[in-house]
């Protein structure tokens, strides 16, 4: 089990790819809510030395120096644990799995949209209400790209490309051309 210390800020290295990561206002909303509550959560740090690296905690440490303190609360983690430094925080494993889920989520739903839309149009039956609903603009959407097969010559955008008549042409397309714009 960790043991919680305090750490003098001055001998705490930060790494310069950690410090690319660095946002002054993340840092001054920490700096008020450890003004008003404290510092709630610790940081991670291994020993190297007579100084230490930052592991996790890059804008509680800055916030802390912000506020003008000189030493800081934390973690000391060996060099096995500081190499897991992805595990080694509940709330990036969550946040993980929750961009996992969504990305699963957003997958299914534009599959489910092509293979309703390519149905309605191998039918030639109207589109339910169910499927008229998913056509509506969402953030994640494509605008309808539909041309009357007698204007094809109209479908052909800027870039003299023919634009995709359906959901699944569009993903089609997409997919060939590495997923880029």
């Amino acid at each position: 089990m960790l043991k919680r210390e305090s750490f003098p800020i001055a001998k705490i290295y930060v790494p310069v790819k950690r410090r690319a990561t660095l946002k002054p206002q993340v840092v001054r909303e920490i700096a008020e809510s450890m003004l008003e509550i404290g510092q709630e959560v610790p940081i991670l740090v291994r020993s190297d030395g007579d100084r230490f690296v930052l592991v996790e905690g890059l804008h509680r440490l800055e916030a802390c120096k912000a506020l003008g303190e000189e030493t800081i609360a934390g973690y000391l983690v060996s060099s096995a644990q500081s190499s897991h430094e992805k595990a080694s925080s509940p709330y990036e494993a969550e946040a993980d799995a929750v961009r996992e889920k969504t990305e699963r989520l957003r997958k299914l739903r534009l599959a489910k949209e092509a293979e309703e839309k390519l149905r309605s149009t191998s039918e030639g039956a109207p589109k339910s209400a169910a499927t008229s609903s998913t056509d509506r603009a969402t953030p994640n959407s494509v605008p309808e790209a539909r041309a009357p097969s007698s204007a094809s010559s109209n479908r052909l955008g800027r870039t003299g490309r023919a634009k995709p008549a359906t959901l699944t042409e569009w993903l089609a397309a997409r997919e060939r051309d590495g997923f880029r714009n």
